[in-house]
């Protein structure tokens, strides 16, 4: 039962920290060396991993999106979607595409003249699901060694693990006073119910002694 419990627990915190992974934001410093625009396919399951930000969308199969190719320092590529979100969730409330696809093609840069910019995003990159990373704003830096501070994040796992200690021990003061004492009285009876049957379990003993 103990393991039952632990593996519960462990899906739980892990599906959470999982959604947050993929819903807050997230800065890579990065050296962007082309955009495109390519239709996708939107009818099977991993539609999950593309914006919705209109409700024409929710009923077409395919549509066109623009992409920013880029390479990290350590010369690994990386590529990102540029999709509004509109309204919907995740709420970054991103209506600006056009323009982030225009200040994207305008940060195109070479290997030998390196412009770096940090591009902050949400979401994962996934060659398997050909799930992308959506671009959010870019933002040029001094060089690759631009170590951005996510302070919205910082603040956001501040308030949420608070929120989570608060719930905890509240939790666990009204496990104290409710429930312990209910499942105590409950334990008495049963041992009440046990000693009664004992009881009478051994008078008729005795009578089929005699």
């Amino acid at each position: 039962m103990r393991y039952v419990k632990w593996a519960f627990i462990l899906l739980f915190w892990g599906t959470i920290a999982s959604f947050l992974h993929y819903t807050l934001p997230q800065h890579d410093v990065v050296r962007i060396v082309n955009t495109y625009e390519e239709r996708q396919e939107l009818n099977d399951w991993t539609r999950i991993f593309w914006a919705t930000p209109d409700d024409q969308s929710l009923n077409i199969s395919n549509r066109d999106v623009q992409f920013i190719q880029a390479v990290r320092p350590n010369g690994r590529a990386i590529v990102y979607r540029n999709e509004d979100t509109g309204w919907r969730w995740p709420p970054y409330f991103k209506f600006d595409t056009a323009n982030l696809y225009t200040e994207a093609a305008d940060r195109v840069s070479t290997k030998n003249n390196p412009e770096w910019v940090s591009i902050r995003h949400y979401g994962w990159r996934n060659e398997f699901f050909s799930s992308f990373p959506n671009a959010i704003s870019i933002k040029p830096v001094e060089g690759p060694d631009y170590r951005p501070i996510n302070v919205f994040n910082i603040i956001f796992l501040t308030i949420f693990a608070a929120i989570v200690y608060a719930l905890w021990v509240r939790w666990r003061r009204f496990r104290r006073a409710r429930i312990f004492p209910v499942l105590e009285d409950i334990e008495d009876r049963f041992d009440a119910a046990g000693d009664a049957v004992s009881e009478k379990g051994g008078r008729l003993r005795r009578w089929l002694g005699r």
